[in-house]
């Protein structure tokens, strides 16, 4: 999804907020561990200073590999002769234990910096890319090998996530037109990368798409290890682990637009984007081949570039209101697999969905990272992750009993009943509506 915005619950949280936005000095320490804060030289960019130059090349690099990776299990695992079922499970290893310790993730990030723990995820992913790719190779003797090391690259992307949000206030002083292009470039990379593996698994060479992954999250850790960011918002010293939840948990609650948004998006991930990829998959994949498959999944990182782009200038009073309106377009998709589109229509209706997912996930990173200080910045993005992602691996795993249930037409449009009624739940939420927008720091 998934990215995301708020109540200010005192008045202390506010002038927080506004003394990280303007760039005064935090609480907390450089990470080279010398005194200091966070500096911009006089005249540097609002967007591309060298050290969002380096960010934007690492959260490439690795937006990249996540946009290959469902297509290949998926398509991988069908094309081998395996079952709804067995692809439907694939994902939900993979995204389990992201949503299960994505929490964990947050508090490592604000206690040990979000830099470092995103380097260890991204040598981590490596490893488990590397050996994902002789597996493929070597060819599947026991599914538990392949759920473990999906199991592994899930624990690697919680590790990471959280630290991505915090991380863009700090290389970027106009930070809804830096989610912009980093939408932009997930954009590109679900272009590129749903296809790229589509046409590798159409040739029999899974393992070859796990390959590129690997070197895609090696260059990610080196473009990270060469940031430079000064003094980064830290919690107080002292406080244990739970502790550290607590207060994360207890910033959360008190965003009313922020849990608002994701106690909605959890009915949204169990029974619409949850089951869509595997079903979209049994459907299309077939029918048409897994060529196929990767080409519509590329149609909506085509519709999230110019979504992206949009968002980098079009920049409403309202965001979460605008966001939910453009994700109005969220149904076309599963409802043209139910009447039977042709392709290219399929792949128009992507096109739209893409769109609709660019302009609100900027809308919605921007809130978050502008609206929620950065010392908790990292814990409560890590809650708000948990809670939409979480339900996720849900809809993945009963994608397959549930066809068995009901049918393949039934699930979808369920899908995209509960998909338009996000959309009308998110706008008839007051507070989701009014959240008003922060200006650009000078």
């Amino acid at each position: 999804m998934a990215d995301r915005t708020t109540d200010h619950p005192a008045a202390a949280t506010s002038v927080q907020i506004q003394d990280h936005l303007s760039g005064a000095p935090s609480a907390g320490a450089p990470e080279d561990g010398r005194p200091g804060s966070v500096a911009r030289p006089s005249g540097e960019p609002a967007i591309w200073s060298r050290n969002f130059r380096y960010y934007f090349t690492a959260r490439s690099a690795g937006l990249l590999s996540w946009a290959m990776l469902p297509v290949a299990i998926s398509a991988g695992l069908l094309s081998g002769g395996y079952g709804l079922d067995t692809a439907g499970y694939a994902m939900a290893f993979l995204v389990g234990p992201f949503a299960g310790l994505v929490l964990f993730g947050g508090v490592l990030a604000d206690r040990f910096t979000a830099r470092r723990l995103m380097i260890a995820a991204d040598l981590a992913n490596l490893v488990a890319h590397v050996l994902l790719a002789l597996l493929f190779l070597h060819g599947i003797d026991h599914l538990w090998q392949l759920y473990t090391l999906l199991v592994a690259a899930g624990t690697a992307n919680a590790m990471f996530q959280p630290g991505s949000a915090s991380t863009v206030p700090l290389v970027a002083r106009d930070v809804q037109g830096a989610n912009g292009i980093l939408r932009t470039s997930e954009a590109l990379t679900g272009l590129g990368g749903p296809a790229l593996a589509g046409v590798l698994v159409g040739f029999g060479a899974t393992g070859w798409v796990m390959a590129l992954s690997a070197v895609a999250y090696g260059t990610s850790a080196v473009c990270l290890a060469a940031l430079r960011l000064g003094a980064v918002p830290a919690p107080p010293s002292g406080g244990g682990l739970w502790h550290n939840l607590a207060v994360g948990w207890r910033e959360f609650r008190a965003r009313t637009w922020l849990w608002g948004v994701i106690v909605i998006w959890m009915v949204f991930a169990v029974l619409s984007w949850g089951p869509q990829l595997t079903v979209a998959a049994g459907v299309v994949v077939p029918e048409y081949g897994a060529s196929a498959f990767g080409l519509l999944n590329a149609a909506l990182g085509a519709g999230t570039v110019a979504g992206g782009l949009l968002a980098i200038r079009y920049k409403p009073r309202r965001p979460l209101a605008a966001g939910a309106v453009a994700i109005t377009t969220y149904p076309l998709y599963p409802l043209g697999i139910v009447l039977g589109w042709p392709v290219w229509a399929l792949a128009a209706a992507q096109v739209a969905v893409g769109v609709g997912i660019g302009v609100w996930g900027v809308m919605w990173a921007t809130s978050v990272q502008t609206q929620v200080p950065g010392e908790v910045l990292n814990r409560v993005h890590a809650y708000e992750v948990a809670g939409s992602v979480g339900m996720y691996p849900i809809g993945s795993a009963l994608a397959g009993p549930a066809v068995d249930a009901f049918g393949t037409d039934r699930v979808l449009l369920v899908g995209v009943v509960v998909a338009f009624l996000t959309a009308v739940a998110l706008l008839l939420t007051r507070p989701v509506r009014t959240l008003g927008r922060v200006p650009v720091r000078s």
